[in-house]
């Protein structure tokens, strides 16, 4: 008898001891990000709205949302950035979290013309860069080869330019992350917008930069 009640002391402490070493392990599982990592986010350099110098070593150690827009633009620009703006208030305050807004219309989009849209449309995290001061051509490079997010030349009834209405979602690392769909495979971008009755993404964007803040 005395040797079974050892046993089963025996058994016991060790699926203790296994208790208290897995379960945190299988908690923080959970709690990371499961999310599909793409390509690492090429270099780049520009002025914000406080002409100050901006590079992707800014972002480094930052979970940070990508958009590309131009303050003049009638369309869907103002839909996104009030999207932007609710997502801003969600981590406002956090400095592990940035936005960087690139302007596809650089010659129009001066520092003192983001200055006035940063003004005018409620854009406050310090760690929010409106981008400026390069050619089209390097922004619509950055854009379409290094985010694989369209902009280009438009339509005059959408201001003269295009560009998708999707946000990009970058890890502390550089990397440009998503979720996966209903089918297993990554989304990629987040819509910012309700296309065809779709509807926008920016709850599932808010939880995955809590994940990723987490890693």
């Amino acid at each position: 008898m005395k040797k079974q009640n050892y046993s089963y002391i025996g058994i016991s402490l060790i699926v203790l001891l296994f208790g208290i070493y897995a379960i945190p392990k299988i908690v923080a599982h959970f709690q990371t990000a499961n999310l599909h990592k793409f390509n690492k986010v090429p270099d780049f350099e520009f002025i914000n709205q406080d002409e100050k110098t901006i590079t992707n070593k800014d972002y480094e150690g930052k979970v940070y949302v990508v958009e590309f827009f131009f303050a003049t633009c009638p369309t869907i620009c103002p839909l996104m950035n009030a999207q932007m703006v609710e997502i801003q208030n969600e981590f406002m305050g956090n400095p592990n979290f940035g936005i960087a807004s690139f302007s596809i219309t650089p010659e129009i989009d001066t520092p003192h013309q983001l200055k006035e849209y940063a003004k005018n449309n409620g854009i406050n995290h310090k760690n929010w860069h409106l981008l400026t001061g390069k050619p089209e051509d390097v922004v619509y490079d950055l854009s379409n080869e290094g985010f694989k997010l369209y902009a280009g030349k438009g339509e005059a009834s959408h201001g003269g330019f295009e560009h998708s209405g999707l946000f990009a979602l970058v890890d502390k690392d550089g990397y440009i992350r998503s979720r996966y769909d209903e089918h297993g495979n990554p989304i990629m971008y987040y819509r910012a917008l309700d296309e065809h009755n779709f509807g926008n993404q920016i709850s599932e964007l808010k939880e995955d930069i809590k994940l990723l803040l987490k890693e």
